[in-house]
């Protein structure tokens, strides 16, 4: 997650009170947030990227723990490229925040991943927001608003190492060597859905 220098460390605190409250455990008697991870070397993988990031100068605002194969909602705020967890897929309950100061700078830090699966830009200004997500190098593009509903019936497949291009699905087929882009759009951010 990428967030202008001069609002970084408020969104880091907000989404670190969040995660706080976030349950994980067992999902079938109740209601968590979280259930396992698939297995004991993922719940490995998970710790040793956030290990390598707090030894790093990432800071552990929230979780960073697990019981069994249930980790804990985990934020690291300061992260930054040659940590794991700005370089790979987590695949875990993880949110990374990385701290830039410029639109130019936050384009080249999204565009430097080999993932290009989906982004959210959340602005003030739509047009901005536009601009942004014009350079995104992503097969999803969600203008305020977040990430989590992607469109399963859209013919997308992310870019890079994400997905698997948009090749499949309806009239992707006909356009086979085109780059499709889906973009969400909404006149005000709106919250997480949890």
């Amino acid at each position: 997650m990428l967030a202008h220098a001069d609002i970084a460390d408020a969104l880091a605190t907000k989404i670190a009170e969040k995660a706080r409250h976030l349950p994980a455990g067992d999902p079938s008697p109740g209601q968590v947030a979280l259930g396992p991870i698939i297995s004991d070397a993922q719940v490995a993988k998970i710790q040793a990227i956030v290990d390598d990031a707090v030894a790093k100068g990432g800071r552990l605002l929230a979780g960073g723990g697990h019981d069994g194969r249930y980790y804990r909602a985990t934020v690291l705020a300061d992260v930054k490229p040659g940590m794991r967890a700005f370089e790979e897929e987590i695949f875990g309950p993880v949110a990374c925040l990385v701290s830039c100061a410029t639109d130019d700078e936050a384009v080249e830090l999204a565009n430097r991943s080999d993932y290009g699966l989906a982004a959210g830009v959340i602005s003030g200004s739509i047009a901005r927001a536009r601009a942004v997500g014009d350079r995104l190098a992503v097969g999803q593009l969600h203008i305020n608003d977040q990430t989590v509903n992607g469109g399963p019936f859209a013919p997308f497949g992310g870019r890079g190492r994400s997905g698997n291009g948009s090749r499949i699905s309806g009239p992707a087929i006909w356009e086979e060597f085109t780059q499709w882009v889906w973009t969400s759009e909404k006149p005000q951010a709106t919250p997480y859905p949890f």
